[in-house]
């Protein structure tokens, strides 16, 4: 094992899969001598060369579409976005193209495509620079969706979709990427998509966070645990394909659920697990899903503002005992 922050495990992937595999190449805005404005790149180029780190111009619908096109004709292209809300600019090519090509084809066509970027607050970069993407994706049969929350999940996950033989989308956070963890050291390490991570076990309330929403929730499990209230934290880590099996069985040990992210609460991806525990294990629910996320509004320029409009950790308590209808 060795201690990495987010945004090195990242790198490190990248660096041992295009060293293994020459299929693999890497295209974005910076990504070159700058090496990402996260560094995720840093030191790419010099070791791969200019026709393996393409650096590109802004213009997220020509070069995702490029990669479509070079995963396509059998290439593993790995397109980063400066910032994930710019899959905008690219979503007829993420939508119309890479996620219906398989399908379009008869399965004869194969879309080795990752692209990855990160999302998210914590820097004050408003509203169009903040936001949180993942639930839309998620409403488009043929992508799949990836939110690693530690440096491990970053390096097992991202290993995975680079060797899937699929579309994937690969999001990241911008306030992760300082973080350090633990990473096995293992070249082969990787996590499959669909498995929930059980972060802590508990027996009261079953309680789901993702990226900064991870730490959050085992911070609020330490403030309710000294109220004797016992939280069983999950982290689902993709969404699509999403492990709704591992998160029923929790809540039928607890009895109650509780879902958090920074997306918006209106039709955030806890709305989807809610619905889905609701009809697959009714029964054994003794209140209501509680979810909890963003309030509906464009994301503010201002540190302060951006707080008061995405959950804290105090509304990640109230969430717990309104459940638990304390």
């Amino acid at each position: 094992m060795s201690k990495k922050t987010y945004a090195i495990a990242i790198r490190d992937v990248l660096r041992e899969e295009m060293r293994k595999d020459p299929d693999i190449f890497v295209m974005g805005e910076d990504i070159g001598v700058q090496g990402g404005i996260f560094g995720c790149t840093r030191d790419m180029l010099k070791e791969f060369g200019e026709k393996r780190i393409i650096q590109t111009p802004i213009s997220e619908n020509s070069f995702v579409g490029l990669g479509v096109g070079a995963a396509s004709v059998g290439l593993r292209p790995v397109i980063e976005l400066m910032y994930m809300d710019f899959i905008y600019l690219a979503m007829d090519q993420v939508l119309n193209q890479a996620a219906k090509m398989r399908y379009m084809f008869g399965g004869k066509v194969k879309v080795p495509l990752v692209v990855r970027g990160q999302q998210g607050i914590g820097r004050g970069n408003a509203g169009q620079h903040s936001q949180s993407v993942e639930a839309l994706l998620m409403n488009i049969p043929g992508i799949k969706v990836v939110c690693p929350s530690t440096p491990a999940d970053a390096a097992g996950l991202l290993r995975t979709a680079i060797r899937d033989d699929n579309p994937v989308v690969f999001i990241e956070h911008k306030a992760l990427y300082s973080t350090k963890g633990e990473v096995p050291d293992d070249p082969e390490f990787a996590i499959p998509f669909g498995k929930a991570n059980l972060v802590r076990e508990g027996k009261d309330v079953t309680l789901l966070g993702n990226f900064l929403y991870h730490g959050k929730a085992l911070e609020a499990a330490d403030i309710l645990e000294k109220e004797g209230i016992s939280v069983e934290v999950m982290d689902p880590r993709t969404l699509v394909p999403l492990d709704i099996d591992s998160i029923v069985a929790s809540v039928k040990k607890t009895g109650h659920l509780v879902t958090v992210h920074e997306a918006h609460r209106t039709m955030g991806w806890g709305t989807e697990v809610a619905a889905a525990v609701t009809e697959k294990a009714f029964g054994y629910l003794d209140a209501p899903p509680v979810r909890i996320g963003a309030k509906m509004c464009t994301l503010p320029f201002n540190l302060g503002l951006e707080n008061a409009v995405v959950p804290q950790v105090e509304d990640i308590v109230a969430g717990v005992k309104q459940s638990l209808s304390l």
